[in-house]
């Protein structure tokens, strides 16, 4: 069975075409990831998911009759009014299962997303960025030039995250052109397009500050890796 990619497969050649290009102009290694999504963000699901008995509940208390004849009208009670411990476990189970059906909405769909804070994914999608950055890319070059171009398409953010060589002398509002052409392109639904932009501008800036050298080698693999 083929393999399922998150961008589409001839991108993956025009990214890795985009990359090589880009970096025979520099010392510069440039590396590109993409990721579903950079969290599961389940402590923030579990606390919308724990909201919603504490709306049910209040709704129980502002229409306590309303909830009683409904109750009466499901069970197919025969009698008019409910019983203290029949009206208890209705609450409980009223509140069980919106719990349980508020968080697997949540956690199961792009719901939960959608309702995550921006601040919360910038966060995130910048942590893992700069996690995948220390396992596979830091000082794994010979002159500390390696760069990560990371994208995650659910959040729609995009980070780049650079070796100490290169912020030494590229600072982080020069990579604000590139990252915005990326998140720009991912939105109008043209990953592979915002990726090979982003590519191609960051390889001018760093074809100014870092020329290549003579003695200057491919150190890093060119293809797009997908997490």
């Amino acid at each position: 069975m083929a393999k399922e990619f998150l961008i589409p497969a001839e991108d993956h050649a025009r990214i890795s075409e985009a990359v090589a290009e880009a970096e025979l102009k520099s010392d510069g290694e440039i590396s590109t990831m993409v990721a579903r999504r950079s969290d599961d963000y389940a402590d923030w699901i579990l606390f919308l998911a724990g909201l919603i008995p504490l709306l049910s509940l209040a709704t129980i208390l502002l229409l306590p009759e309303a909830f009683e004849r409904w109750v009466v009208f499901l069970t197919g009670n025969w009698h008019p009014e409910l019983t203290r411990v029949e009206l208890l476990l209705s609450v409980l189970i009223v509140q069980s299962l919106s719990f349980g059906l508020g968080w697997a909405l949540l956690r199961w769909t792009l719901l939960g997303i959608w309702l995550t804070p921006r601040s919360i994914k910038i966060r995130r999608v910048r942590r893992e960025a700069v996690r995948a950055f220390r396992i596979g890319i830091e000082s794994r070059t010979r002159a500390a030039t390696g760069v990560l171009i990371y994208l995650s398409l659910a959040e729609h953010r995009a980070e780049l995250v650079a070796d100490e060589a290169i912020n030494g002398k590229v600072h982080d509002a020069d990579w604000g052109e590139a990252m915005a052409r990326l998140t720009s392109d991912v939105r109008d639904g043209r990953p592979g397009d915002g990726i090979v932009g982003a590519v191609e501008m960051v390889g001018t800036l760093l074809a100014t500050h870092f020329p290549r050298s003579h003695d200057d080698r491919n150190e890093m693999p060119d293809r797009l890796i997908e997490l």
